[in-house]
């Protein structure tokens, strides 16, 4: 999501509500930012900070939605109408190797793979569309209630998040809802969850509008754990840059990668407990 766009003080007032139980405040000025404060519960839970493994060039027209890696490749999905596509990229150079077109008015958000199918959400489009990842033919569309944002994969399920502190898993041949559950941190509901990884039988999740991973028990929708990641770029960087999001891990060789909106970097990285 971009701060300008997302019209943040016109959501449902139930949103809202569980923000500022949460210990989030909340501006709707002319950049409508989303500020976390810190909260004390957040922090009895296992925190990580990270340590750059390797760093990577990163397309900074890319406005990154989604980041996957399957097969020993690195597929990404953009956002912003009439910028929206899908892509695979060179980890090495971040070149672009071939891309397609989201056309409008959709504005892409989460990608996800499974068994040689990319699956695209859509913002506020309500659609999500499947493609052949081998040629980025489009193969159908289904239809699905609410926003877009994140989307990953257990292998079974598509797994998607729509901003708020639920997340649904889904019937791949038909975006039928086939169980959700409620992310909170001890009681507290965790909102604002992003760009979505599966990673060792857990769930990770952007928040939106932080620098911020959060580990969730896909069975319960406890929060197990978060990550932080601040300083990954230089303040000359992040001035010209959006949010973080972006997640991918590569199970083979255990590598994890993240990137942001238009980011110059990709990072591998690694977990350093506090």
């Amino acid at each position: 999501m971009r701060a300008g766009e997302f019209g943040f003080c016109a959501r449902k007032a139930s949103l809202v509500a569980s923000l500022l139980v949460a210990g989030t405040s909340l501006s709707c000025g002319k950049d409508m930012a989303l500020v976390r404060n810190p909260v004390a519960k957040v922090e009895r839970l296992p925190g990580y900070d990270v340590e750059v493994v390797a760093s990577y060039p990163h397309d900074t027209a890319a406005f990154t939605e989604g980041l996957v890696w399957y097969k020993q490749r690195l597929f990404e999905g953009t956002g912003e109408v009439g910028h929206s596509d899908i892509r695979e990229v060179a980890l090495q150079t971040g070149r672009v190797l071939r891309k397609r077109a989201l056309p409008s008015p959709h504005f892409g958000e989460g990608i996800a793979i499974l068994a040689d199918q990319l699956y695209e959400l859509t913002w506020r489009s309500g659609r999500a569309f499947q493609f052949d990842v081998r040629t980025f033919r489009p193969v159908r569309e289904f239809a699905y209630t609410g926003e877009g944002w994140g989307l990953t994969t257990d292998g079974s399920s598509l797994i998607m998040s729509d901003g708020s502190s639920t997340i649904r898993f889904l019937d791949p041949s038909t975006f039928a809802v086939r169980r959700t559950i409620q992310v909170v941190d001890q009681t507290l509901p965790v909102s604002q969850l992003n760009e979505l990884e599966w990673i060792k039988n857990e769930i990770w999740a952007n928040v939106w509008q932080t620098d911020q991973i959060v580990r969730i028990d896909p069975a319960s929708g406890k929060v197990v754990g978060w990550i932080h990641l601040n300083g990954l770029l230089s303040e000359a960087e992040r001035s010209r840059s959006d949010v973080l999001n972006g997640i991918a891990y590569d199970s083979e060789q255990d590598r994890i990668f993240v990137t942001g909106k238009n980011w110059p970097r990709l990072f591998q990285i690694r977990l350093r407990e506090r």
